[in-house]
Formats: structure tokens, sequence, C-alpha cells
């Protein structure tokens, strides 16, 4: 078997709900990601791509009919470029590197380009079909935006509970309260801002066609713990113990994010970042799935061979502050150092376009380590109905990663 590297990540930037990219269809969106990632690979003959493999949660709206197919056409590319379109949630797109990078490793292909899209704006209202033909009932319109919809009578009232208090039991369980969620997502914001003017997103974000957006809608740099201390909790009152307000959570975002992924012997004009160095996925009971990254990232480090003191780097998908703390706490316990966590800013800041986060979080993961010199990476997310994903990546430039 070969090994798979990550040559190349690109993304739009993140927009907010009803936001800047409200008027961009998702795949129009990536579209633009796809020609992004592929204008860093210069020598590529996109003709020469194996495969496209693309996340998406939703699929209800324009995102429907492999959305992936849909933005290699968009894109330009030659009608023999084949695509498929995966859906693992929020975890879609690392779902997509994953695919992508063993096709690579067992020579089933030698170039994959990855990604995701998420329109939440667009994201449609869907109606139940009647199984005969004019019900004399009212029908509900359902929005798909997020959680659950539709809901099967036979699934368990304990698993279909909304994602919020979810965590809110989550917080309960581990003891964190609002005053470290608080302190986490202003942190979020800080780092997030300081990265951006520090350049350290401007190479891996690209513009939209039309859309005066240069950087990510939703990032605030005068967040404070203090400031945010005086939101009101969403899921339960303050006086039943809720804790998770609007800006201790992820937003609601529109968002596009590509990745290169190939063999050693791949020609595409630029050397690789990282190598693919272990892959993880888990699953526990659905209403405890911000906690499901925890052994999702222990098994890909296991395959790795390496263990959390060697991590240099996480990029955590920021779906909730409270489950992201779980998570580094956890790991902590194990020998990582929190402060490596999200050291650009995170999903709080920055946004969760749901089937983009997850090559989000995987090119910045590259991009830190090679800003950085140090070896190993990982990266992780969350996914509703319980279940988690993580990818460890190993700098090439280090000892022992040379391509």
């Amino acid at each position: 078997m070969t090994a798979a590297y990550l040559y190349a990540a690109a993304r739009t930037p993140f927009g907010r709900f009803n936001g800047a990219l409200a008027d961009q269809r998702p795949d129009d969106l990536a579209a633009t990601a796809l020609a992004g990632v592929l204008a860093q690979a210069p020598a590529l003959d996109p003709a020469a791509i194996d495969d496209v493999v693309w996340g998406c949660a939703n699929q209800a709206g324009e995102d429907n009919r492999n959305v992936g197919r849909m933005a290699v056409l968009l894109a330009g590319l030659p009608t023999s470029v084949p695509a498929v379109t995966v859906n693992r949630l929020c975890g879609s797109s690392l779902d997509a590197a994953i695919a992508g990078s063993r096709a690579i490793e067992t020579g089933d292909a030698d170039v994959v380009v990855v990604g995701g899209v998420e329109s939440m704006t667009r994201a449609p209202w869907v109606l139940p079909k009647p199984s005969r033909a004019f019900p004399a009932g009212n029908v509900t319109a359902v929005s798909t935006t997020l959680g659950w919809r539709l809901v099967n009578d036979r699934m368990p009232v304990e698993w279909t509970v909304s994602l919020g208090e979810s965590n809110e039991m989550l917080g309960e369980r581990f003891g964190i309260g609002r005053d470290r969620q608080d302190a986490f997502a202003a942190r979020s914001h800080t780092l997030a801002h300081e990265a951006w003017e520090a350049g350290r997103y401007d190479d891996l974000v690209v513009p939209v066609a039309g859309v005066d957006l240069t950087r990510d809608e939703g990032i605030r740099p005068g967040s404070t713990a203090e400031k945010l201390g005086g939101l009101t909790p969403v899921f339960r009152s303050a006086d039943a113990g809720g804790t998770i307000t609007a800006g201790n959570a992820s937003p609601l975002n529109d968002g596009a994010s590509a990745l290169i992924l190939g063999s050693e012997s791949a020609d595409l004009g630029t050397d690789p970042i990282a190598r693919i160095a272990g892959r993880g996925v888990f699953a526990n009971d659905p209403q405890e799935f911000g906690y499901a990254p925890v052994e999702a990232a222990n098994a890909a480090l296991g395959r790795a061979g390496i263990g959390w003191g060697d991590v240099a780097a996480v990029e955590l998908n920021e779906a909730f502050a409270v489950q992201s703390l779980a998570c580094a706490d956890a790991w902590e316990k194990d020998g990582l150092d929190p402060e490596v966590v999200n050291a650009w800013g995170g999903a709080i800041a920055i946004g969760h376009p749901l089937g983009a986060s997850g090559a989000r979080v995987l090119g910045t993961l590259a991009a830190r380590l090679r800003a950085s010199g140090e070896r190993w990476g990982v990266a992780a997310i969350c996914i509703g109905v319980g279940q988690g994903l993580a990818v460890v990546l190993e700098n090439v430039a280090t000892e022992g990663g040379a391509a």
C-alpha cells in the first residue's frame, strides 16, 4: 500500500445565516471551493482527477442530486471527472477525506479531490408526502436547516432531544459550567481574529464571485467572557440551569471547503503538506454525540502509532463550547496540552456550515503544522445522532514525514 498525502486546501469565507452568502446556491459555493483548491496545483490536469468525494449534510434543496457532481460540472472540469456525495452529517467532508485517502492507499486512485458544502440559509422547508392523495387535515412545513425532523415514532425520545439539550446534559455530566463555556467562546473569537490579522488564512480562503466578503462573517473580535455572560440561555432557562447561549455555540452558516489528496507520485506541481497517518470513527448514544470525538481521536492516534503527548496541534470543530471542553479535558488527562486546541480560532467564531466543516478543520490543521514546523496533529469533529470522526496528520517537512 502507498501513503496518502494532503497537497492543498482552500475554502470560501464562511457566511452568517441570512448573511453575505445567502444568495449563493450551495452547488455554486462548492464549485468555488473546488476551483480554488485546483488553482493551487498548477501542474494537475483536471482530467487526471480519479474521483471527487464531496460532503453535504442536508441535500434537501439545491444541494440535491449529488452536489459533488454538480460542483464538478459548474467548475468547468471535464465531464469525465466522476464525483460522489457522502453524508455523515457534520462530519461529511472529513468522511470524504477519509474515503479519498483510503482509495489512494489501496491504489484505486492517484489523485482525489475532497470537500464539502452547506448553505444553511437556503435549506428548504419540506412537507411530508401523504400516503394517499388529498388528505383532509393540515400538514406542517418542516425546516431542514438543522437537527431532527420527520422523526420516526419508534425512536426512543431520549435519543431525539435537541442538539442543545444534548449538550446541556453533557455539561451536567462533566460539571462544565457557564463561565468556562463563555471564556472558551471568547477565546475562539479572539484567536480567529488574531489569525486573520496575522495572515494565517490568506492562503486558505478564496473569494466568492460577486460577494463582498473577504473574511469569515461571524468573528467578533471584541468578544469577552463578561459580554457573553449577559446572553440568555437558549435551550433551558437560567432558572433551570441553562448554560448554552447563542454566544457559546456555533452559529448557522454557509460555505464550502476543498482539499487535494494524492499519492507520493502524484504530479501536481506542488509539494505535499502532510501525510494521512491515522483515521478513527466512533459512535455512542445519540444524545452524547458531543463526546464522540474523544474515542474517535484515540483510535486515530493508535493507528498512527503515537499518543497525545506527541500532538502539537488539534483542530476540533466547536459545535458547542461545552462539548469542545469535555473532549479537550479528556485528552488533557492523556497528555494533551489544551492550548494547542484551535489555536487559530474555531467554529464558534469561524462558523460551522455542516458539510464543509470537516475539510475546513483538516485544511487548517495542515496549515498550522506547516507554519509551526511541528510533526503531529489531530483533526476531529462531533456528529449528530451520536458519532465522531478524527484524522491524524504528519507534517512531511519533519523527520519521518517526508514524501
